[in-house]
């Protein structure tokens, strides 16, 4: 199953219940913003916060970012009218917490469905149990309508008794059961957030490692990490331009009836032609985002 290319380096949570950041959001250069119910709002505060994001999703203007509303759960007093004001607000897709298992994805749908949720909204899951991460691979075979997974490192750390070291070695079968859960049926993948946001160093290196592993993006939590996250999971001009070379050594090859070609020494296979073209279209996909020139 092939997956849609689009740009999702950085996805911001945004309080649900401030109006003044959802507005902020409209200017903020990341790829998605998550518009939360459930951690950043109290539970005094989580219906006022319903309306708040419906009417800032009414009012538009957010451009080409993705929008995603998270909900709390449905074993939580807020959880089934969240999920029928995700249906009817125009996010392109609704962030299910803590979710463990297929049936809860499919319940969560029949209800957004209900609620007449339009065909295209998708479904992300947030992956932060243990059995939830066990359960990945159901999770990602759930539904067509499942669209992304999520890391809830924070959580997950807590329920592991993990601690976050700077390599994240204990989070590492975790990171790489959700890869191949979500590649293996076509979704997006995005890592979990960093907590210090002085720790500008470690920030760069969960980035790093994030994109070494696979990952399409990274969660965020402050606006001040957008710049250097789309940074860190954007190909970069050399992979853009050898990118560009793989393919017209290749389509050189085979209009002359060659097997084999080579690029910059190395022998380069289709696999090596279709990773090329998926990275120029990432390339161009955030330049149309960004208001760039297609191409």
């Amino acid at each position: 199953m092939a997956m849609t290319v689009r740009p999702r380096r950085s996805v911001l949570y945004m309080p649900g219940s401030n109006a003044r950041a959802l507005e902020k959001g409209r200017s903020l250069p990341a790829d998605g913003l998550i518009l939360d119910l459930e951690d950043a709002v109290t539970p005094d505060a989580k219906a006022a916060a319903r309306d708040t994001i419906a009417r800032a999703l009414a009012d538009g203007g957010y451009g080409g970012r993705e929008l995603v509303v998270r909900t709390n759960g449905l074993n939580t007093p807020w959880g089934f009218e969240d999920l029928r004001m995700a249906a009817a607000c125009g996010a392109d897709a609704v962030l299910l917490p803590k979710v463990e298992s297929a049936d809860a994805v499919r319940q969560a749908e029949a209800l957004l469905r209900a609620s007449g949720s339009p065909g295209s909204q998708r479904i992300w899951c947030m992956m932060e149990t243990p059995l939830g991460i066990l359960n990945a691979r159901e999770i990602a075979a759930a539904s067509p309508a499942v669209g992304a997974l999520v890391l809830g490192t924070s959580d997950l750390a807590k329920d592991l008794h993990a601690a976050h070291t700077a390599q994240r070695l204990p989070m590492i079968t975790s990171l790489g059961l959700c890869l191949l859960a979500a590649r293996a049926y076509g979704l997006a993948v995005l890592d979990g957030v960093h907590l210090d946001l002085n720790d500008d160093e470690g920030f760069a290196a969960s980035c790093r490692q994030g994109r070494e592993l696979g990952f399409d993006g990274k969660t965020l939590i402050h606006p001040k990490t957008i710049a250097a996250c789309n940074a860190a999971f954007a190909p970069s001009a050399e992979d853009i331009a050898h990118a560009h070379r793989i393919i017209a050594a290749h389509a050189e090859a085979a209009a002359a009836g060659k097997g084999v070609v080579l690029v910059d020494g190395k022998l380069v296979e289709n696999l090596h032609v279709e990773n090329a073209r998926r990275l120029v279209a990432l390339a161009d996909a955030i330049a149309v985002l960004e208001g760039g020139a297609e191409g």
